[in-house]
């Protein structure tokens, strides 16, 4: 596969940094399976691709008020471009004719090579089916909103973002500081610090520090259900959490609630 060997020559050079896939012994998400697309299935899961471009990556449509907002059909998408071009995508948040915008690709730009090459197997695994969608119009407050700098397409948030890494907690924490960078950090900030959605009415999205407060039986029970102490639905994070989180492995759960517990004691 043609990823593949792009992400391997990129390990040999032991490159670095936005935009650059990582070395062969950086953390990564577990590998449950040998097939690769399967492995990418999960991964595709949990950082969001199913979830934004629908089950059969055919796209969703997420047209309101603000404008025409459908995401790509994925499987068209993987009929006309490259793994190359692709990969680029993904990474830098915009392909050859213009930005993308929502797609959270500064997220992305430390993710392991066999995560992204197995994401690019998966999608790759997809016969081509269903429509070609339209692109995206942005109605008047859309448009102010990029004008202003309040709602930033994805290549601006790489250019801004994407060379930045969450703290730094120790080798014992690597595995969960990169998987809250390609998770939890799309809407909590590369740092976990909380962030504002620029949309109005929006919940703001609190300081992953509080994940200290929930213990490990609580912490899994969200994460594998939705559900926070009490029972209760907490917005955005209860559907993101059964969607995604649940299909960490339980070590991956355990190194994200250890990092974040950690990270709350250190004041970083």
């Amino acid at each position: 596969m043609r990823a593949a060997l792009l992400l391997l020559a990129l390990l040999a050079a032991g490159c670095d940094g936005p935009g650059v896939v990582k070395r062969a012994d950086e953390p990564h998400f577990q590998r449950l399976s040998a097939d690769m697309v399967e492995h990418g299935q999960r991964v595709a899961d949990i950082v969001g691709c199913t979830g934004c471009h629908n089950r059969n990556l055919q796209g969703r449509d997420w047209s309101d008020e603000l404008g025409t907002l459908w995401t790509a059909n994925l499987t068209r998408s993987v009929e006309k471009h490259s793994d190359e071009e692709l990969l680029a995508m993904v990474l830098t948040g915009q392909r050859a004719d213009r930005e993308l915008h929502g797609m959270p690709s500064h997220v992305f730009t430390m993710m392991h090579a066999e995560d992204l090459a197995a994401i690019l197997a998966f999608l790759r695994s997809k016969p081509p089916a269903g429509a070609v969608h339209p692109e995206p119009t942005f109605g008047p407050e859309l448009l102010a909103m990029l004008e202003e700098g309040t709602l930033k397409s994805s290549a601006a948030e790489v250019a801004e973002m994407g060379g930045e890494h969450s703290p730094d907690l120790g080798e014992e924490h690597a595995l969960g500081r990169y998987i809250v960078r390609a998770t939890c950090a799309e809407c909590h900030g590369i740092d976990l610090s909380g962030a504002t959605s620029p949309f109005p009415g929006d919940v703001p999205r609190p300081d992953l520090r509080i994940a200290a407060s929930y213990d490990r039986a609580d912490f899994e029970t969200l994460m594998r259900t939705g559900k926070a102490a009490g029972d209760r639905e907490i917005g955005l994070m209860s559907t993101v959490a059964r969607g995604r989180f649940s299909q960490f492995t339980d070590e991956e759960l355990a190194a994200v609630h250890d990092y974040l517990v950690v990270l709350s004691k250190t004041g970083e």
